[in-house]
């Protein structure tokens, strides 16, 4: 079973202080006019010391942006480019949010406490800087549900409404406003690097490059890897690893998030801002999450392409720094470590003992099949075959090589009717009840859900990336 995380010591940080003048700005919050507290991630917290924290402490820190004692003294709006949907962008960075804190927990990860619709800095051009309330519900369903089914994500720590009427092309408005914060592993994105190599900063690239091995520690690439003692491929080798196991989870969850450009991937593999994804209604590679994405280029079945495409933009900004061979090698690593990945993951989600990659692979495939012929929810896929279960024809007879992992069957989630799902109907329905009566109870409830359907399906796999010793360290709560 998924193990509560324990309560941890306070240890507030400021590891970023060793890049922070070239990397950030410090910027001013917002003033809202109301705090109207709506969600605080307790289980979140406590794995930074902070669950303590009164309702009133709670305002003052994450609605008034008083400083964490010990923590930044001042927000800083990080500085970075990208590719947005494949187009390069130089006039991007933190538009409506901000690095607000940085804690270890008492494993020893550095974690952020970023902000989202926090108000505006200089990198917001004509926008407002604020998110809506709409947007932060929307951000806590994906980060619960996604946590529930292994994916490596940041957590939503707190929304708090803040009183504003916006105005928003894509919903009714007035729309209201929140302020969100997400504990997350690391801001540091590939648009991160991207922006030095335009600025021809490779001083201060390198700088970057040894601030995540040392504040990310993975493992060293394979020993016949060229080049395997320079940071800067040792830093490639670990993204790859790291990015083509977030493209297996987000298979296997059946998951689309929509906007997989580079500014919105973070160097340490961790999945985070969720903006129009969806899930799955039945398993469709076309199937797209953003209305504007029409040409299908971050469709379902085109993540992993889309992530091994933004490993090769890492590849060319750290060309300032190594020649091409050595970031070649790291990126042909890609689709073998998504084909282990993938099938470990699968297994993971059935409650299957993995057998192998060439096993594995053979079951994922008699699966999508499955999933095909069927035209069956993913979900409901998943739950209705747990531990080998239900199985039928050339479905069960892969799977019949196969033995269910220790308490796969043991929770009593697994014999209910249905399992928890988050198709877009229920999303709309509980941010109804909210919009139309200011009803909480149904979003809170499906929160108990999700993360009784997280119990069930027991402690994650370790991503990809990271130091044997160090798998716990990052692995998500």
């Amino acid at each position: 079973m998924r193990s509560e995380p324990q309560a941890a010591n306070y240890r507030p940080q400021r590891a970023i202080d060793s890049v922070a003048s070239w990397l950030g700005d410090p910027v001013i919050p917002a003033d809202f006019p109301r705090a109207i507290l709506r969600f605080r991630n307790d289980r979140a917290a406590a794995g930074i010391g902070i669950d303590t924290l009164s309702d009133d402490d709670w305002i003052r820190h994450f609605a008034r942006f008083e400083p964490l004692p010990g923590s930044l003294p001042q927000p800083l709006a990080l500085r970075y480019h990208g590719h947005q949907f494949r187009v390069y962008n130089p006039e991007i960075g933190d538009g409506r949010g901000f690095l607000f804190a940085q804690l270890r927990d008492d494993g020893g990860r550095l974690l952020d406490l970023g902000t989202k619709g926090s108000g505006t800095t200089p990198y917001s051009r004509t926008a407002d800087g604020r998110l809506t309330l709409k947007g932060a519900v929307r951000e806590i369903l994906a980060t619960e549900f996604l946590e529930a089914l292994g994916v490596y994500t940041s957590q939503t720590l707190s929304v708090i409404e803040t009183g504003e009427e916006l105005e928003r092309g894509d919903e009714p408005s007035p729309a209201r406003s929140a302020v969100m914060l997400r504990l997350s592993h690391s801001h540091i994105r590939i648009g991160s690097f991207q922006r030095l190599l335009v600025l021809e900063e490779s001083d201060h690239m390198a700088q970057l490059v040894e601030y995540c091995l040392e504040q990310f520690p993975g493992p060293q690439p394979p020993p016949d890897a060229p080049g395997r003692d320079q940071p800067a491929v040792q830093l490639m080798h670990q993204v790859v690893a790291r990015l083509a196991d977030l493209a297996a989870s987000y298979m296997v969850a059946g998951f689309v998030h929509g906007v997989l450009n580079t500014d919105n991937m973070n160097i340490t593999g961790e999945s985070f801002d969720y903006g129009p994804w969806r899930w799955l209604p039945t398993w469709d590679p076309g199937f797209t999450a953003a209305y504007f994405d029409q040409q299908g280029l971050y469709a379902f079945g085109r993540q992993p392409e889309a992530l091994h495409w933004n490993c090769g933009q890492l590849a060319v900004a750290l060309r300032a720094l190594v020649e091409a061979e050595p970031l070649i090698t790291a990126m042909n690593r890609f689709g073998p470590l998504y084909a282990e990945a993938i099938g470990r993951r699968w297994c993971w989600r059935l409650g299957l003992k993995s057998r192998g990659v060439e096993a594995d692979s053979e079951l994922v495939s008699a699966c999508e099949r499955s999933l095909r012929e069927e035209k069956i929810q993913p979900d409901e896929f998943f739950y209705r075959h747990r531990g080998g279960r239900n199985a039928n024809g050339a479905l069960a007879d892969v799977m019949a090589a196969y033995v269910p992992a220790p308490g796969a069957l043991d929770h009593d989630y697994w014999n209910r009717n249905q399992p928890e799902t988050m198709l877009i109907d229920e999303v709309e329905t509980l941010w109804s009840a909210i919009a139309d009566r200011d009803d909480w109870k149904p979003l809170h409830d499906k929160i108990s859900r999700l993360r009784d359907a997280a119990e069930a399906h027991g402690d994650s796999p370790a991503p990809l990336g990271y130091s044997v010793d160090e798998g716990s360290v990052n692995t998500p709560n």
